[in-house]
């Protein structure tokens, strides 16, 4: 069973369960924000921690993103093969002991990601061109903790990608929709633009991030 860990109710996992129906890999949601139960590792091939509007920062006002990392932090010490996306990347790097910090402009709608010369190597991005468009919406970045491998970079925040062990992170976003890039771009007032670009490359973008999630799941054993 994969895991996915839903820190917020406008950032679900979107495509990436709807790819997980399609090849009948069964999967489950996990709250923490609402108080859920901590879940039994027992039965779970693999964990995704999706996003959130919160930073790591915001321990103070979001008290379950400290559960959230010692969760983390078991899954690594027992070698549970997770996937951390945009800020369960940067929760990841966090626990790894990386640093996260506001990122000088942030980055919101289509970009490329560039893989490095780890990231041409490692089995996440098998099959996945080294300039990898992606969607962003983050303010915050994060560094390359010690002992990690910096797989991406882009041109406006160097922490796209890192891995430790079967522990990945990445700053983007491969798992929204059109309906969550919309929802997004309303709520929060953003250019019209970026809801834009994501439409126009909405199936190329598609294309590369169940790509993405098939080598994860691939790499869970199932």
């Amino acid at each position: 069973m994969i895991l996915f860990v839903q820190n917020h109710d406008r950032v679900p996992a979107a495509n990436f369960a709807t790819w997980l129906d399609q090849w009948k890999v069964p999967h489950a949601t996990w709250r923490p924000d609402r108080d859920d139960p901590l879940p039994d590792l027992a039965p779970l091939a693999g964990v995704i921690v999706l996003g959130g509007y919160m930073g790591v920062q915001d321990q103070e006002r979001f008290p379950f993103l400290g559960t959230v990392r010692a969760f983390m932090a078991d899954l690594l010490a027992r070698e549970v093969p997770q996937l951390g996306v945009c800020l369960g990347g940067q929760l990841l790097a966090a626990v790894l002991g990386g640093e996260v910090r506001p990122a000088t402009d942030g980055e919101h709608g289509v970009r490329t990601a560039t893989l490095t010369a780890a990231g041409r190597r490692d089995p996440l991005f098998a099959g996945l061109p080294e300039e990898l468009p992606v969607f962003q919406w983050h303010n915050d970045s994060f560094s390359v903790p010690s002992g990690a491998n910096h797989l991406a970079t882009s041109v406006d925040c160097a922490g796209q990608a890192i891995r430790h062990g079967n522990a990945w992170g990445v700053q983007f976003h491969p798992e929204v929709n059109g309906e969550v890039v919309a929802a997004w771009c309303q709520q929060t007032g953003a250019a019209a633009e970026v809801a834009e670009s994501f439409r126009r490359r909405e199936a190329e973008l598609a294309t590369s991030a169940r790509r993405l999630l098939r080598n994860f799941i691939d790499l869970t054993g199932r």
